[in-house]
């Protein structure tokens, strides 16, 4: 009789962050992304062993952090979508630069970093990987454009959705169910919901609108993957006079270089072309003076937005719009907590007006319920989240796995 198909958590079971998932069927064996959570200081997963093949499911840092330790340990060969590729290279170098500035001790190399894209394999929506016995085939996971949910068919099928969110944007379509045996999950937002995407969207404009008619800046802290690009085909629906600093320069430029990941790659170009992007202290100084600036870092905790907080924290006419999650012991958090933040090593009280929107780009509770029930699995398991038994509730009858990390789990 052949043996069951087992998996095992290396990090991201019972936490957002720093996920890996093993998996063996028979003698094939295959990694499920390897991050690291980038906090202060950064944790890490256990260490993986040797595998035949790691797939990567999008390029933020708790999937792909640790991607160059596996390549320059394992010399693993890693399956992602193109640009996922590309912007893991991007977010991986800039992840180098954060830990040294932080005075934190990086997992891997400079030469690791090098060295990794020697292992890393292209591979588009629609396409399956064999390894051993294993078939592997990609699906959108509508988290960011290339983000990936991974169908594998062995003994049984699995499911492996890494980041989920089943609701269309400008960026990306929704992703769709895959019938499966075994579902793996996040649940990130496992007990939390969505407002509408649509509201948010107009209420978002209309704040902006305001600010801008009182003569103010209106500044969007942005992460620059996803989030960057999101936010510049909105606010090119109402013209406004938009200014881009940060990371996001590149990643838009990955992204509209890959036919088919994002939904519209002209409207994404009309939108860079509407926006003036910041390349020198000239710049800097018309951006200061324009109706919004997008720039990074999205929570706050470093980058070009810093300037842009200085030149307003004393303008009650001006505005922060903050557009995703702010992690606790953050800069963002603490402004939205305390209503004060860290500028350039200086503890100050801004004046500036506040504001948050949910753009969430993880599928709700409610959305995760509905997409759990259209993959019709017999069991499911629920990793990456810290509030998982919430989502547990809402499915009875259904057989739910919360696996801890370390043990390893048979079907």
């Amino acid at each position: 009789m052949r043996p069951p198909m087992d998996i095992e958590f290396l990090g991201g079971a019972s936490q957002v962050g720093r996920l890996g998932m093993l998996l063996r069927d028979g003698p094939a064996t295959a990694l499920f992304d390897y991050g690291m959570l980038p906090a202060k200081p950064p944790q890490y997963p256990m260490e993986a062993p040797p595998v035949d093949a790691a797939f990567l499911s999008h390029a933020h840092l708790d999937h792909s952090g640790m991607i160059p330790w596996l390549t320059g340990h394992h010399r693993t060969n890693v399956f992602a979508t193109p640009p996922t590729l590309d912007v893991s290279e991007l977010l991986l170098e800039d992840s180098l630069k954060v830990a040294a500035s932080e005075g934190f001790s990086p997992p891997f190399s400079s030469e690791d970093l090098r060295e990794a894209p020697r292992y890393f394999e292209s591979i588009n929506f629609g396409e399956t990987v064999e390894v051993g016995d294993l078939e592997v085939t990609l699906h959108s996971a509508g988290h960011i454009p290339g983000a990936t949910l991974f169908e594998v068919k062995g003994r049984e099928t699995l499911v492996f959705t890494g980041d989920l969110q089943t609701t269309s944007t400008d960026l990306v379509l929704g992703a769709k169910p895959v019938k499966c045996d075994t579902l793996v999950i996040e649940s990130t937002y496992a007990g939390r919901q969505h407002p509408d995407r649509l509201k948010t969207e107009y209420e978002f404009l209309q704040f902006a609108k305001s600010i801008v008619r009182i003569g103010g800046l209106v500044v969007v802290p942005a992460f620059a993957v996803g989030r960057t690009q999101e936010m510049l085909m909105l606010l090119a629906r109402e013209k406004f006079e938009t200014f881009l600093d940060g990371m996001g320069k590149a990643v838009n430029s990955i992204y509209v270089e890959h036919q088919g990941y994002v939904r519209s790659t002209k409207k994404l170009r009309q939108a860079m072309n509407r926006t003036r992007v910041v390349h020198s202290a000239r710049a800097i100084d018309k951006a200061l003076g324009a109706e919004v600036v997008v720039t990074t870092s999205g929570m706050l905790d470093g980058g070009p937005v810093l300037r842009f907080l200085d030149a307003i924290k004393d303008d009650p006419n001006s505005a922060v719009c903050l557009t995703g999650y702010q992690v606790p012991e953050t800069n963002g958090r603490r402004l939205l907590d305390e209503g004060v933040l860290e500028i350039h090593e200086e503890l100050v009280k801004p004046r500036f007006q506040v504001r948050t929107f949910d753009f969430s780009a993880h599928a709700g509770h409610d959305q995760l319920v509905a997409f759990i029930e259209g993959c019709d699995p017999k069991r499911v398991v629920l990793m990456h989240g810290d509030n998982r038994q919430a989502l547990a509730d809402a499915l009875p009858g259904m057989e739910c796995i919360l696996p801890a990390e370390g043990k390893w789990y048979s079907f």
